[in-house]
């Protein structure tokens, strides 16, 4: 009798195979050697996610380097202020975008436009000048926390007392070295202290010890704000040229993907899909 099984007896399932597709754009193939070194330029938190990115960023580069051949392009590689100079497949795909993606530069009804609707952006940061006491807590320390918060407690109650102790009690008591300067941060800006500092700030009594501590990820502050300084709105001139080259700079990507899709969808691309957010991968 032989030895083999009906199908349907047999548990082991067949092998999948996990050989992966060939990748090419018009007939020329994308070597898995040219995509793993790709990956490095594609950063992500599965390696599959980033073997995918490199290889569509390969795929487009070649559609371009295609293009531009076709065109009849010749490579005139540039160097920039550090030396470092382009190569030819990199000269020929800029030189493509250049000649055939062409965008009008924003006039300035644009760019005043863009300026009333965005007055945020066009502001300067308040400025604090800040004292501080740090009692440290890790987060996830519940009864560090409880100390640190029965502590600021007394010492809140103490500058109630006497708001002048402030200098020395930052010196005792802060886990910060900026207790050795009388707990003093100087002035400080966004991104200058942890976000959830920062955003307390706002809210704090100026010229005052703020009456309840400001908890951290580092712990209760004891906070002081002695002086705000409000932004002010920057003049349309002074940000004119530099609202013109953001809109022309966003018009120039929306034109350039749409040159993509157009050059993708007449390509006969393999082995990988491109999909709508195509970007463009020129330096």
């Amino acid at each position: 009798m032989s030895g083999l099984q009906p199908a349907g007896d047999c548990a082991a399932k067949p092998a999948l195979a996990t050989q992966p597709k060939t990748i090419s754009v018009n007939g020329v193939v994308i070597s898995r050697a040219a995509i793993a070194q790709e990956t490095q330029n594609h950063p992500a938190t599965k390696p599959l996610d980033a073997m995918q990115a490199a290889a569509r960023a390969l795929v487009v580069r070649e559609l371009l380097v295609q293009e531009a051949r076709r065109l009849g392009l010749i490579p005139a590689p540039i160097a920039d202020d550090a030396g470092r100079r382009e190569t030819d497949d990199e000269a020929l795909i800029r030189q493509a975008i250049e000649q055939e993606v062409v965008v009008p530069v924003a006039d300035r009804d644009a760019c005043q436009r863009y300026y009333v609707a965005n007055r945020a952006r066009f502001r300067t940061p308040d400025l604090y000048e800040v004292r501080h006491i740090l009692l440290a807590a890790a987060p996830n320390e519940n009864s560090g926390r409880a100390q640190a918060s029965a502590r600021a407690e007394a010492l809140l109650e103490e500058l109630a007392r006497n708001p002048a102790a402030f200098a020395a009690l930052a010196e005792t008591a802060s886990a910060c070295p900026s207790g050795k300067t009388g707990g003093s941060l100087g002035q400080i800006g966004p991104g200058q202290t942890v976000p959830e500092f920062e955003a307390a700030l706002s809210g704090l009594p100026v010229g005052a010890i703020a009456p309840t501590p400001v908890e951290t990820r580092y712990g209760l502050h004891i906070v002081a704000v002695d002086r705000r300084i409000d932004g002010r709105d920057l003049p349309f001139d002074m940000v004119a040229a530099t609202i013109a080259e953001f809109l022309t700079d966003r018009v120039q990507r929306t034109a350039t993907r749409q040159y993509l899709s157009i050059l993708a969808g007449r390509a006969d691309i393999r082995g990988i899909s491109l999909d709508a957010t195509l970007q463009p991968l020129v330096q």
